[in-house]
């Protein structure tokens, strides 16, 4: 009997796409806190909108900008979604630990990039910026660190399931 042969078939989690599955939830996490964003901030509460250096018409146009890219991400990204778990290749410890980077990605970039570089736009208009700059960087990166850790966390669990087989 040749080595070959004596080699079990691959099981599931060795079928599994760590890093597009980590990948395409980071998408979807990106997409979903877009989402979140300018449903609450820009339409619900009246705070912002993305592009604020303008006219308000500009800024419901950037809004409208905004919500496209944020709605082809989220169907692109579940579309790539669903085909890996179509394909029995998605690593669920990955997948999440995917969103919650992609969703501390885009706030970080969001308040550090869009309110403090370019300066696009703020929080909110009229008070004093620091608490909501503390609150909204805060909690982008709880949540980006939160899926870094839970990303160490599957790799070693990954690299521990590839060595037992």
């Amino acid at each position: 009997m040749s080595s070959e042969a004596a080699r079990p078939s691959p099981s599931r989690d060795d079928r599994q796409e760590t890093r597009r599955s980590l990948a395409v939830c980071a998408v979807i996490g990106a997409a979903a806190m877009a989402a979140v964003d300018e449903i609450v901030f820009h339409q619900l509460l009246h705070w912002h909108h993305f592009y604020d250096r303008s006219t308000p018409g500009v800024g419901l146009l950037s809004d409208g900008l905004l919500h496209t890219a944020e709605l082809l991400a989220l169907v692109a990204g579940f579309f790539l979604f669903a085909d890996l778990r179509r394909r029995r290749a998605l690593s669920a410890v990955h997948a999440r630990a995917g969103l919650l980077l992609g969703m501390g990605g885009f706030q970080l970039f969001d308040g550090i990039v869009d309110h403090k570089v370019l300066r696009l736009h703020q929080v909110r208009y009229g008070v004093d910026l620091a608490p909501y700059d503390w609150a909204w960087n805060i909690a982008g990166l709880v949540l980006f660190l939160t899926g870094a850790l839970l990303t160490v966390r599957a790799g070693r669990r990954h690299r521990g399931r590839e060595a037992a087989a």
